[in-house]
């Protein structure tokens, strides 16, 4: 099986060996898979990415909410719908096709609000809420604000879409479109500038070091809630002998026995770290020496030297994958299939890692434990309105948001004794002085007349 994960990894790069909390593979699991990831037929690793025939142009092009792509075909549209009664009607094509158009919400919104398994489970700052996004939710997208589209800031040329994927950074300067009116608009600055603030304004002091989302996104899942923890490891239990599932409050899965265990969470503070633009990430492939904390799955880089880094807003999404204690590397379980070693039919761990591994070209011991992990996503929407942004003392105080930031002094949340001290002593000191002085006109009042 050598070969195949060579072919493989010459097909798909590193993309092919990355894992994520979620479905963690897509190796094995195509079918299901790439349902959002676009293309036509990419149900196993023979799928051509250089042919103009496997581009899904519809997913991003239909105007007319008619349009949708059938679960597990590998990306293949639905060709005829089912309604409640058990009726079945064949999905109108001309009508579509006869109303392409630009992309709205609604196309990028049919797989990003809806990746890792369903709405709201992955980002936290992406989910169908934006839809009809008021005001105090976004208001770069509601209809009450800017009333924007996703392309208005994710800038596209030939099709190469402005954003952030693993290590390639949104963007590589922070240019504004007053310096380059066919510059990116990805980036805050390039609208707002790098003073976005009145003249005089103490927060433009701040854009050096502090991200606009630090201020203007105070919580991320503000109306929707968000998955913000997944155990696999608790997968596999069976009510008389069939899979179950227990709703929580959110009417979301707080546990199903295909996937396991979840927490989910609503206007949930974000996570702050020093940030680049891009993030490292773990591959297949990866040894793992220490498993005795959270494995970083996705490492965000940046640091307070960084001229580029800047203080950022995360979604830290944690979890419990399978692991092989042997090789000291995470595993890709062969999920979806009718076959009898697809883990979401036999409930067989031991088969379905076996099977994925193999399939991927990659070793396994034929031993697994599960390990807690920790994947990171910027939050960077659902921009609050002004008067809605994190307060000062937030930030400034010893009970600080940033109280885990290193490499910069935060006035409110740092201290150094001395310093202190002879601060306050210069404090009393200018009051006594100011009170002697007060003194002094008092009783000198008379003999000034």
């Amino acid at each position: 099986m050598q070969n195949a994960y060579e072919e493989h990894k010459s097909k798909f790069g590193k993309g092919a060996l990355t894992f994520n909390n979620f479905c963690i593979a897509i190796g094995s699991n195509e079918p299901k898979c790439t349902t959002c990831h676009a293309g036509y037929g990419w149900k196993d690793k023979s799928f051509d990415f250089t042919s103009e025939e496997n581009v899904d142009c519809l997913v991003c092009h239909d105007s007319t909410g008619l349009y949708e792509k059938a679960d597990g075909t590998g990306g293949m549209p639905m060709f005829e719908k089912t309604d409640k009664d058990g009726v079945k009607t064949p999905v109108d094509f001309k009508t579509i096709v006869a109303n392409v158009a630009k992309p709205k919400i609604a196309n990028c919104a049919s797989c990003h609000f809806m990746g890792g398994g369903g709405d709201a489970v992955k980002h936290g700052d992406l989910d169908s809420s934006l839809l009809n996004a008021s005001r105090s939710l976004d208001v770069h997208l509601s209809k009450e604000g800017a009333n924007f589209t996703c392309q208005r800031c994710h800038t596209t040329e030939n099709h190469q879409i402005a954003g952030r994927s693993y290590s390639t950074p949104a963007f590589e300067e922070r240019t504004t479109l007053i310096e380059n009116d066919m510059a990116s608009r990805i980036t805050c600055e390039s609208c707002h500038t790098a003073t976005p603030h009145k003249t005089g304004h103490k927060a433009n002091d701040h854009t050096d070091k502090v991200a606009c989302q630090t201020c203007h996104i105070p919580a991320f899942a503000r109306e929707k809630a968000t998955e913000m923890y997944w155990d696999w490891s608790q997968a596999g239990k069976l009510k008389d002998g069939k899979p179950y599932s227990v709703k929580n409050e959110f009417g979301t899965n707080s546990y199903a026995s295909l996937k396991g265990s979840f927490d989910w969470q609503k206007n949930v503070i974000p996570e702050y770290h020093w940030y680049s633009g891009s993030m490292d990430y773990l591959l297949l492939t990866d040894k793992v020496e220490d498993t005795s904390k959270p494995v970083e799955i996705t490492k965000i880089i940046g640091n307070a030297n960084d001229p580029k880094a800047r203080i950022m807003p995360f979604k830290a999404h944690r979890g419990k994958q399978p692991f092989d204690p042997v090789n000291k590397t995470f595993v890709a379980p062969h999920l979806y299939g009718k076959d009898d070693t697809a883990y979401w039919k036999n409930f067989d761990w031991q088969k379905a890692i076996k099977a994925g591994q193999e399939y991927m070209g990659l070793p396994y011991s034929d031993e697994y434990t599960f390990v807690e992990t920790v994947y990171y996503y910027p939050i960077t929407h659902m921009v609050a309105p002004k008067d809605n942004t994190v307060a000062c003392a937030s930030c400034h105080s010893q009970d600080s948001l940033l109280k885990n930031i290193d490499g910069v002094w935060i006035p409110g949340r740092d201290s150094e004794g001395f310093i202190d001290t002879f601060g306050w002593i210069l404090v009393f000191g200018s009051l006594a002085g100011v009170l002697l002085h007060a003194c002094l006109r008092i009783m000198t009042r008379n003999k000034r007349k």
